[in-house]
């Protein structure tokens, strides 16, 4: 399968840092249910309730022990992943060339046995509502909650196998990478180690659409957590993100993430472009 090679940089870079302090919004409390309201694509931006403050947190820069981090312990992992995409504005190419590239990506890296790829959103710094994307979001949030992750299943299967799915283990994982040749400079995207997150760190937010409303998991300030990220990510890198696990046995079951200010980035940032892909993946 051709690889897409990046464009070499004529700029030399500035060693990487070994961690970064940025702000990121939390809830301060519960003082207010959450709930955010979430336009048609391209329409306009989310609108936000709820008592969210901006918290300095301290994110480490994990590409040193990339090989050693789990998605069943911090619920997030960097993997090589080449792909034969060209333009990744163009739905129809998306859906031919990347659905199967992420299909196999997700079962390799879990040992899954099926891996259903259901959603796929572009996000833009650069005027990505006027263009027709979403803009980089700007919360500690988690994509799933205990009662959302299983309604997934249920509206995407057939009804009966969907039943038969949900008595066994099933999970939910996004796929998350930099589409530019340039390396992410703009809203990097960290990610917080799951087993730092408590119970108690997870509120559940309404997720109001034009024509349905979900449900996702905002996070509550908790100082113990432990922040991290891959600065420069390049278009030949994924990170797999749990979002999602039926499994209770102590492995980690969702994660908490959100886009960030890195200070270390420069005076004239490129744009980030990014791609998330949802999926559902089932075990035997």
């Amino acid at each position: 399968m051709p690889s897409v090679q990046p464009v070499a940089s004529v700029i030399p870079q500035p060693p990487l840092a070994a961690w970064v302090e940025a702000s990121v919004p939390y809830l301060a409390d519960l003082s207010v249910k959450p709930v955010t309201y979430n336009p048609p694509i391209g329409t306009g931006v989310a609108r936000r309730v709820g008592n969210y403050r901006d918290f300095k947190v301290r994110i480490h820069n994990v590409r040193p022990i990339a090989g050693d981090l789990s998605l069943d312990r911090q619920a997030f992992v960097l993997a090589r992943h080449e792909t034969a995409v060209r333009d990744f504005y163009d739905r129809d190419e998306v859906r031919r060339v990347y659905e199967p590239e992420i299909e196999a990506l997700v079962k390799r890296q879990t040992g899954a046995s099926k891996v259903v790829v259901f959603d796929h959103t572009i996000r833009a710094a650069d005027r990505g509502v006027e263009r027709g994307h979403r803009a980089p979001v700007r919360s500690v949030h988690n994509d799933y909650t205990e009662n959302s992750g299983p309604q997934r299943v249920r509206d995407l299967l057939p009804a009966d196998e969907a039943e038969a799915r949900l008595q066994k283990r099933f999970a939910e994982y996004n796929v998350w990478r930099n589409i530019s040749h340039d390396p992410v400079e703009m809203s990097p995207l960290g990610f917080v180690d799951s087993e730092s997150i408590a119970p108690r760190d997870l509120a559940v937010c309404d997720l109001v659409y034009e024509d349905r409303v979900g449900e996702i998991y905002i996070g509550v300030y908790n100082a113990d957590h432990r922040w991290c990220y891959f600065p420069r990510m390049t278009r030949e890198e994924a990170v797999l993100i749990k979002c999602y696990d039926s499994l209770k046995d102590g492995r980690a079951r969702f994660s908490l993430h959100s886009a960030f200010d890195d200070p270390t980035s420069p005076a004239n940032p490129k744009p980030r472009e990014s791609i998330e892909t949802r999926t559902l993946a089932f075990f035997d």
